[in-house]
């Protein structure tokens, strides 16, 4: 770790609006700050470029670390981060695995906070709808600047103390990509620099490509200054009472206090690659999307490339690497969770994962859902909140027919031994697995082309169990955009939300929306340009269930049989018949060969009550008429009068 030692220089380069005027509200504060820590012209700041030293030192002056480590991404440097956080507690090695840990983080510091999360511009219409008047946004957080200024005054000043603060430079995307972007985070988390390595492309290679490009400011920290005055796990350090997420657009920053998990920490992730990256995108004219990327080959050798929408730990990881239980065909993995997609001068439309590793939910995941899921995470992998066994094991619900249980098991809360009986859940509904894609045995050849993927369909997808078919395309590209606005989906554990209800979940972005949404879907809109070759748009749906309560489709492995009548469509073959939603499947061409067996409700899977879409079409209208009051286009509105009108027009 290396110190500084001389006087703070000064520089003529910027460093971001909130902290370089947080910085200077501090007043004559600044001088002792200086004395104290000596920090700007360490030997870790000397290495830097300009614009990243005179970030690095603005907040350094700000939050007091001890000590400044600028990271290299090497695997030496890892070993000894992880020896670390062993010695400390924060991480468990697990003897079973190769170069696997666990760590346990407070209960309080579980998953992402919504509620705490904000978008800052100068107008709130900027950063979220104005609804009709007695309605609640739902569609995003707005904060002023002045305020975000107060929050960091209050809670920055002096953070760090005790801490080192780690430099973490690193790639949204391959490195030199012309669709990719920099980044610069700023911790005190050890565990969040071992995530950020997996996560991203890190490192001294991505400073050299850095020149005077601009990048996105990340500031975080765990919000616990040593000596500690708080009584949270020791071995981990967050403060959730005071957390806070906010995101900049306007002068690309993001600043995270108070958490030390997931897309709470990890800025790189949500973050920036959503909530900036979406705001990036509508200003330079490209998307940046919630969404899966995979290769599909089929019998006869023909590959395409398929971007999906669903919410998380809705089973984009799952989709994304599919054993395909049909003969003939292939299924690649490009990325499971985020898609940066631009047209290129022939008007196509291509893709590329910003990521660099897997971030998924481990419960549900198995040998018989996700067997090339469990592949990957068998080495160099960071668990979270998952159970562990006596044997240096991982245990979660969902690993029952996979695990000896002559073992015990110490559950996520360190409950040991845990029974299912007494004990509660083993791991937490939001544990994670962290691992480098590049381990996914089904990762596509093209997954780090510069150039990215090109892609041939949009899928969005969501948990219905009742009403909405297995499958349907759009009528065309509006009528598409339609479909991702009227996105509803059962509430999952990745948030702070626990009961089972629908939720409304435009494009699985609500959470992460770096504009208003009215906006946004104007942005989608305006991709309909002549020679463009845009996309075909389907909705899919794994989750319906019967009258018994059980999914009436097996899904995970068959879901390719969706995927294939999904294929043909895209070659143009006339297997679709008009629905009032959309177009169905004709009877017949969807693949049941092979599980007969299984005596599959083919007809309850694509069977459109009208009383149920009467009210779909009713709540969809009145939440985004509702939520975006002026701000909703009218192409979306004629869209939904057209919906309306053919689904009450139903025999």
């Amino acid at each position: 770790m290396l110190c500084a030692h001389r006087a703070v220089t000064s520089r003529a380069v910027a460093s971001g609006l909130v902290l370089r005027q947080g910085v200077r509200c501090l007043g004559s504060m600044i001088p002792t700050l200086q004395r104290d820590a000596d920090i700007a012209a360490s030997r870790a700041l000397a290495q830097l470029p300009p614009k990243v030293a005179s970030f690095v030192e603005r907040s350094a002056i700000l939050c007091k670390p001890k000590a400044i480590h600028v990271c290299d991404g090497s695997e030496a440097e890892m070993k000894k981060f992880k020896a670390e956080m062993c010695r400390t507690g924060m991480l468990e090695k697990l003897d079973k695995y190769h170069e696997c840990y666990l760590a346990r983080t407070d209960p309080n510091d579980v998953a992402r906070v919504e509620k705490k999360t904000f978008v800052v511009t100068e107008k709130k219409t900027d950063a979220v709808p104005e609804p009709q008047p007695g309605v609640e946004g739902m569609l995003g957080n707005w904060m002023s600047k002045e305020k975000l200024l107060e929050i960091v005054r209050d809670r920055f000043l002096g953070c760090m103390a005790g801490r080192t603060m780690y430099v973490i430079p690193f790639s949204m995307g391959p490195i030199g990509s012309p669709i990719s972007k920099i980044g610069i985070q700023l911790t005190d988390s050890p565990y969040v620099v071992a995530s950020m390595k997996i996560m991203t492309r890190m490192g001294g290679a991505v400073l050299g490509t850095l020149d005077e490009e601009d990048f996105v400011r990340c500031l975080h920290s765990v919000g616990c200054p040593l000596p500690s005055m708080h009584h949270y796990r020791e071995t981990w350090p967050c403060n959730p009472d005071q957390t806070i997420i906010a995101q900049v657009p306007d002068s690309k920053e993001i600043i995270s206090f108070g958490s030390g998990y997931g897309g709470n920490s990890l800025l790189g992730k949500k973050c920036f690659a959503l909530r900036i990256g979406s705001a990036l995108a509508y200003q330079e004219g490209w998307l940046a999307e919630h969404m899966l990327i995979l290769g599909i080959t089929n019998p006869a050798g023909v590959k395409r490339y398929i971007a999906a929408a669903f919410p998380s730990a809705c089973g984009k990881t799952n989709l994304a690497m599919m054993t395909p239980s049909l003969p003939g065909y292939k299924v690649e993995c490009v990325g499971d969770d985020i898609a940066w997609m631009k047209f290129d001068d022939e008007g196509v439309l291509r893709a590329i994962n910003p990521e660099n590793g897997f971030f998924g939910v481990a419960p549900g995941t198995s040998t018989k859902t996700n067997p090339v899921a469990m592949k990957t995470i068998a080495s160099n992998t960071l668990f979270t909140n998952v159970a562990k066994t006596d044997d240096g094991g991982v245990f979660w619900e969902g690993l029952e027919e996979e695990t000896d249980f002559s073992y015990d098991i110490t559950s996520w809360r360190n409950v040991h031994p845990w029974r299912k009986e007494t004990g509660g859940l083993a791991a937490h509904p939001n544990s994670r697995f962290c691992t480098p894609a590049s381990q996914c045995p089904t990762m596509d050849p093209s997954w780090e082309d510069p150039r990215g993927v090109p892609i041939s369909a949009i899928l969005f997808g969501s948990r219905r169990p009742e009403g909405v078919p297995m499958v349907y395309e759009s009528l065309d590209w509006k009528h598409g955009v339609m479909i991702g606005a009227a996105m509803r989906s059962e509430a999952t554990a990745a948030a702070e939300y626990s009961k089972k209800e629908i939720m409304h979940d435009p494009f699985a972005m609500r959470p992460f929306f770096g504009y208003n949404f009215g906006l946004y879907l104007k942005h989608w809109l305006s991709m309909d340009e002549p020679n463009r070759k845009l996309p075909k748009i389907f909705h899919v749906n794994w989750f319906r269930k019967g009258s018994d309560g059980k999914f009436l489709w097996p899904g995970f492995g068959q879901n390719i049989r969706v995927l294939d009548w999904i294929f043909r469509r895209l070659d143009g073959k006339d297997i679709a018949m008009n629905s009032p939603i959309g177009l169905l499947p004709k009877p017949g061409t969807i693949d049941l060969v092979g599980i007969a067996h299984l005596n599959i409700k083919i007809d309850e899977l694509f069977h459109i009550p009208k009383d149920f879409w009467q009210k779909e079409v009713r709540d969809v209208k009145c939440y985004l008429e509702g939520q975006l009051g002026n701000d909703l286009p009218e192409e979306i509105r004629n869209e939904l009068e057209k919906l309306q009108q053919r689904v009450e027009n139903m025999q």
